[in-house]
């Protein structure tokens, strides 16, 4: 009967179970085989630190991003709305909504829009025991207050935010350095005060703390200052009018699809300035980092599986005479490659699981594990008034840990190809010459 060649390699299936066996016993090769079971070992390793590496890294990268989102969203208004300056032309004095009643009306009824609240803004020196600040004030009425996610539901408060109305709220950061506490009194001066035949005298009123909240964010604790809005109204000789709208909707990431109708309800005397406007760059720049630290750490992945390229080539050159007699006896070119992709292969997919374990730990125990850090080093190691947040933020994303996954056993893959082909296109002949 004639057989041929072809047939019988096709009567292999690929990747049966002696392949596997081969490709294990060389796994497991001894220390007198060349110490190729110390490269397998470092390759593991190499690839397991590069791989938690990165998904570390972007794990804590998502945090950042996550956390300034949440604290922009949450305690910021997605749209505000302010008066046109042509209506301060004559009159000299800045421009506020006297009508704001109307406006808010309309603007509630766009769709999409959750929340409209008039605000009076303005910055002021805070003093309390002996000690001063300087301060944001938002005045806002109790309901708009309480619609505010983040000040309502903060990650740290004290007091009841039902008790804003006869007092005032405060930021965690102020109420610590001022040493202020529920019940306590505050002290707001503002230059624009009632004018005299001196001059304008600087308008001085004490205020009760009723309500401290930490949002988790330096730069909201640590000057913002809630008043009643009649109360801010009255402290900033506003009148009855407003000195802007804070509009929140349904789908703040799709803030440029409303604006227009936004601005048509408001009306053609007023400017909108969305949170993109004023944070859109900087969250861009995450993106953008985020895609150049994916590259830098790509990189130190593809030096760890470099290691399995190492450890192959010396694994076919201690093999040579293994090789040419599992061939002789039978064993195609095919098996021979698919044996040493399983060699290289293994050893990526064991580091990349490693790397994958190690890696989701460290995210999602990030805090423990920077407590230990920041005591060995004697503290100080975050700083929250550079980086505006009170702790190292961390999110364990299944895109990210997807993408590191694919990449390590990808180049894995594709650097165990070359030396497994190399392998598989010896010559029996030549290999057992000098054997």
């Amino acid at each position: 009967m004639k057989r041929d060649a072809r047939g019988d390699e096709n009567r292999i299936r690929p990747f049966a179970g002696f392949e596997w066996l081969i490709a294990w016993r060389y796994l497991r090769a001894r220390r007198s085989d060349g110490g190729v079971s110390v490269m397998t070992w470092i390759s593991l390793v190499g690839i397991a630190l590069a791989v938690f590496a990165l998904i570390a890294t972007l794990g804590v990268r998502s945090g950042f991003r996550t956390e300034f989102t949440a604290t922009i969203l949450g305690a910021n208004a997605h749209v505000t709305v302010y008066p046109a300056r042509r209506t301060a032309d004559s009159g000299g004095v800045r421009p506020r909504f006297e009508d704001h009643e109307r406006i808010v009306e309309a603007v509630k009824g766009v769709p999409g829009v959750v929340r409209v609240a008039p605000v009076v803004r303005g910055q002021v020196m805070a003093t309390a025991n002996g000690a001063t600040a300087g301060v944001e004030v938002f005045g806002e009425t109790p309901e708009d207050l309480a619609s505010l996610p983040l000040i309502s539901q903060p990650d740290v408060s004290r007091g009841r935010i039902g008790d804003f109305g006869p007092a005032i709220a405060v930021g965690v950061g102020i109420a610590r350095n001022l040493g202020l506490r529920p019940g306590s009194r505050l002290t707001l001066i503002s230059p624009d005060g009632v004018q005299t035949a001196f001059g304008t005298a600087p308008r001085i009123d004490s205020f009760e703390v009723g309500y401290v909240f930490g949002v988790g964010r330096y730069d909201i604790d640590r000057t913002r200052v809630y008043v009643p809005l009649d109360q801010a109204q009255a402290f900033f000789n506003t009148g009855s009018g407003v000195d802007e709208l804070e509009i929140m909707i349904e789908h703040p990431e799709l803030v440029e699809e409303i604006t227009r109708e936004i601005q048509a309800a408001a009306g053609p005397d007023t400017v909108l300035w969305t949170w993109k406007d004023s944070s859109g760059a900087f969250l861009e720049a995450l993106r953008m980092e985020d895609n150049i630290m994916f590259i830098i750490l790509s990189m130190l992945v593809l030096i760890a599986v470099m290691n399995i390229v190492s450890g192959l080539v010396m694994l076919v050159k201690n093999k040579g005479r293994d090789i040419a007699i599992l061939r002789t006896i039978g064993l195609t070119e095919a098996s021979v490659l698919r044996v040493f992709l399983i060699c290289g292969t293994t050893i990526g997919i064991a580091g990349t699981v490693l790397g994958v374990i190690f890696g989701c730990l460290f995210v999602i125990y990030i805090d423990p594990v920077f407590e230990a850090v920041n005591y060995v080093a004697g503290g100080g190691v975050w700083d929250p008034s550079v980086r505006f947040l009170s702790r190292l933020p961390a999110r364990l994303e299944l895109a990210d840990v997807l993408s590191a996954v694919a990449l390590s056993v990808g180049l894995s893959f594709v650097v165990t190809y070359f030396p497994a082909r190399r392998a598989a296109r010896m010559d029996p002949v030549e290999a057992l010459r000098y054997e």
